[in-house]
């Protein structure tokens, strides 16, 4: 009796088996390596050996087409850095990368591989560069201050925004310029450029924000680190009071008393005589207590001779406002601020001689005016002081708060001006 069950069986495994094996070669048909650009190289760079990187679905050898070359033969699965051998000026549109790997099998072998074209990009080592040297010094009174900065090539020199320099033409390295003369103010838009003989420009260097301050300035006080005089001669000497954060929150730009017995001394004659003059400063305080934050008054009983002083009220009704007093055989124009000044913040403070009398500027705008008692004819031999009265006596008028960034003019600032300083970030 013929097996017909077995031979069923066999036919109907061979179908099974060779179906199983056209289904594997089918899918193994289908594998490929897929590369897929993650970071293209800038365009245009100054860099001759440029990375590149890209990402591959399979690990395999890296074989590159067109003009471009890498040491790097070997692709991992995943994203891969490339650096490109040495490159030359020019732009490169044909470099390509392909991924390849064998897989074998008992029977066959399948070549699997991916293509990628490197997105064009162009070298280009004669680009000029230029960067910032040396910034202008700020805040500073020079009306043509000098400014420096670095160039890769030669070239002409292009000034945009609102400086200009009679200096045209850049060499390699540094660069020293002087600006044509500037108005007082603040410079935030000035630019510089340089072109080459073949015409290519440089980046464009935007140089740092300075300050020219107004003219006649006779005493600066920035107290960065000390009470010494930026502009001027007259250093002062320090008594009890400490630095402490400035209006710009920087650390040991301001100094603090106490209100007991903190001062700072300078010498005799920084103002004199009945002319112009402009005191700017910046205080803060919380105090409730009165105090002299700033005086230029002789001692003993004569002190009054010729002087000014600011002060800290705390009268009724005038609780933590401000006033200015002038005084020669007389008094003479005086101003007290609208407002309480003792909470804390930060405020700018002008006083202004000029015409018949003067002006008190709070935070950049006109607060008070004065032109019915005259202008104070100062002494010349009286010395300045913060944070107290001066006169030798029993009761100094101590004051407790900051003060920050002094400035004294010897003429009358104008409205503008004063605007001008009260934005001035120094």
């Amino acid at each position: 009796m013929k097996n017909y069950p077995l031979y069923y069986l066999l036919i109907t495994l061979s179908i099974i088996l060779n179906s199983c094996t056209e289904g594997f070669k089918e899918e193994y048909s289908k594998l490929v390596i897929a590369l897929t650009e993650v970071t293209a190289i800038t365009t245009p760079t100054t860099d001759t050996t440029p990375d590149y990187t890209f990402s591959s679905t399979e690990s395999g050898a890296i074989t590159y087409g067109g003009s471009c070359s890498s040491s790097t033969t070997i692709a991992i699965s995943g994203n891969n850095t490339i650096t490109l051998n040495s490159l030359s000026d020019g732009t490169y549109a044909d470099c390509t990368i392909k991924v390849s790997k064998t897989i074998s099998t008992e029977k066959s072998e399948k070549k699997l591989s991916g293509s990628l074209t490197i997105t064009s990009f162009t070298v280009d080592i004669s680009t000029t560069l230029i960067a910032e040297v040396t910034a202008v010094t700020s805040p500073d009174n020079d009306t043509t201050p000098n400014y420096t900065f670095s160039s890769t090539t030669t070239g002409t020199i292009t000034y945009g925004g609102s400086c200009t320099s009679v200096t045209t033409s850049a060499n390699v390295d540094n660069n020293t310029i002087t600006f044509s003369t500037l108005s007082s103010g603040n410079y935030s838009n000035c630019t510089i450029k340089v072109t080459d003989s073949a015409g290519n420009e440089s980046n464009t260097l935007t140089i740092t924000t300075f300050t020219v301050l107004p003219d006649g300035l006779i005493a600066y006080y920035p107290f960065d680190g000390d009470a010494n005089a930026k502009i001027g001669t007259l250093n002062g000497t320090v008594s009890g009071a400490n630095l402490t954060a400035g209006r710009n929150n920087v650390i040991n730009t301001a100094y603090s008393f106490d209100g007991v017995d903190d001062y700072i001394e300078f010498g005799t004659g920084m103002l004199s005589g009945d002319g112009e003059f402009s005191i700017l400063i910046w205080i803060n305080t919380s105090s409730t207590e009165s105090g002299r934050i700033i005086s230029q008054r002789s001692p003993g009983g004569g002190g009054y001779l010729g002087a000014y002083y600011v002060d800290l009220l705390s009268a009724s009704g005038k609780e933590g406002k401000i006033k200015f007093t002038t005084y020669t055989s007389g008094w003479d124009w005086r101003v007290t601020s609208s407002s309480a000044l003792n909470d804390g913040n930060w405020k700018h403070l002008a006083f202004v001689q000029q015409d018949n009398g003067g002006k008190m500027y709070l935070n950049g705008s006109l607060d008070q005016t004065d032109n019915s008692n005259g202008k104070v004819d100062l002494v010349s031999t009286a010395k300045t002081y913060l944070g107290k009265e001066g006169r030798n006596n029993s009761s100094d008028w101590y004051y407790s708060g900051k003060v920050d960034d002094l400035k004294i003019y010897n003429r009358a600032l104008s409205a503008s001006e004063i605007q001008t300083l009260f934005n001035t970030s120094d």
